[in-house]
């Protein structure tokens, strides 16, 4: 009997650490921004992965015929290989954060690896844009205790999402924008991709498509789209 208590145990701490380091909105191991909350009239778009050529410049231009601003993430090898897509957003008035260098899961890095991955990406982006947001999204999400405290301890707030359209496995802008709209309730921060972490030129056109559907979705219902640091102020 003990030994199945002490199994059933086993297995419900297992349950909660696993919560803990993929749930984007789990606070377990430490603060995170998910959002502002259903009472705003607010949404901020954010996107993973870029820069990526050609895609991160055709979102730009979506954005800016909507005059929305966005929040990026970027991996910090593909600012080095790309720096003048990532200075483009950020001259397009954009937020640019650390999404890390090489876009590893951190839930089993080591300390020497956390700190390299960040502050190569660090580097990489002030190379770049210089001045930018400090701001950090872990790949996937994925985090653990040591995580947050490396990126609180170089001055970067994590930021999680509340919605995930899905957009590296859904294929088509009507699919994209749907799956985002039954997940929005207001003051969320939407996940998006521009890029994709194995090599540059994946196809975002999709999630252009479908950005653009948003946009004028959530504007006719009277949204504003703003950055995660306009959200968190």
């Amino acid at each position: 009997m003990l030994a199945l208590v002490t199994g059933a145990g086993a297995l419900a701490a297992a349950g909660v650490v696993t919560y803990g380091a993929v749930n984007p909105r789990a606070q377990l191991f430490g603060r995170t921004f998910v959002g502002s909350g259903a009472a705003s009239r607010q949404l901020a778009l954010t996107f993973d992965d870029g820069p990526n050529d050609p895609h991160t410049l055709r979102l730009l231009e979506v954005l800016a015929k909507h005059e929305v601003k966005a929040t990026f993430f970027m991996i910090g090898r593909f600012v080095a290989e790309r720096p003048e897509i990532a200075r483009a957003v950020s001259q397009a008035g954009h937020i640019i954060g650390n999404h890390t260098y090489t876009h590893p899961n951190l839930f089993f890095a080591s300390g020497a690896q956390l700190a390299r991955e960040l502050d190569d990406c660090e580097k990489a982006l002030a190379d770049a844009v210089g001045e930018h947001a400090n701001l950090f999204r872990p790949p996937w999400g994925f985090r653990r205790p040591a995580t947050l405290r490396a990126a609180a301890g170089r001055g970067l707030s994590t930021v999680m999402w509340s919605v995930s359209a899905k957009d590296w496995k859904v294929k088509t802008a009507e699919a994209i924008e749907q799956l985002a709209a039954s997940q929005i309730t207001g003051g969320d921060v939407i996940l998006l991709h521009d890029g994709g972490h194995r090599q540059m030129g994946v196809d975002r056109a999709p999630t252009v498509a479908a950005t653009e559907r948003l946009i004028a979705r959530y504007k006719g219902e009277g949204y504003s789209f703003v950055t995660v640091p306009e959200m968190m102020s």
